[in-house]
């Protein structure tokens, strides 16, 4: 997966919830994100587009990056 900034990401269906991990190192958890969306996600050839489009702003989310940091 290119893109200048998402690093990558992970989504898992039993909990519909989308970790991405950002170029800067930063880590969010966006919640409630529907299967097909993770899905056109995936297939976008501009992952920081669709993800400027169509998830930021548009799921409640948290940051998670400090857990991962210890």
């Amino acid at each position: 997966m290119q893109s200048s900034a998402i690093r990558f990401f992970r989504y898992a269906p039993d909990t519909r919830e989308l970790k991405v991990t950002f170029v800067s190192g930063r880590i969010y958890v966006y919640e409630d994100v529907p299967p097909e969306v993770a899905d056109a996600f995936r297939a976008a050839r501009s992952k920081g587009t669709f993800f400027n489009h169509e998830i930021r702003d548009h799921y409640t989310y948290r940051e998670i990056t400090r857990a991962y940091s210890d």
